[in-house]
C-alpha cells in the first residue's frame, strides 16, 4: 500500500511540471444569461472594464464584453446557439 501511494504521489508530481499554465488575459469566455442589463451593471460596479456595451444583435441576441482585472475577456449574452 505504501509503494501505491509513493508511486501514485510520483505520478502527480510529473503531471505538474508538464502542465502548462495560460498567461493572465489569454482567456475568453462567454456566459448565457438572460438578463444581460442586470450583469452589466454588476459586472462593471465590480470593477471590469466595458470593451463593446450592450447591444442588440441581428441574430437575436443581447450582449455585451467587459475585461476583468487580469485582461481577459468575458462575453455575456441571451444567445444559447441552437
Amino acid at each position: 500500500m505504501v509503494r501505491a501511494g509513493r508511486h501514485h504521489a510520483r505520478v502527480l508530481r510529473r503531471r505538474r511540471r508538464r502542465v502548462r499554465r495560460a498567461a493572465a488575459g489569454t482567456a475568453s469566455i462567454y456566459v448565457v444569461t438572460d438578463e444581460p442589463d442586470a450583469v452589466c451593471g454588476r459586472a462593471v460596479a465590480a470593477g471590469a472594464t466595458l470593451v463593446r456595451p450592450l447591444k442588440d444583435e441581428d441574430y437575436g441576441s443581447r450582449g455585451f464584453t467587459v475585461t476583468d482585472p487580469e485582461g481577459n475577456l468575458w462575453s455575456f449574452g441571451t444567445y444559447k446557439g441552437e
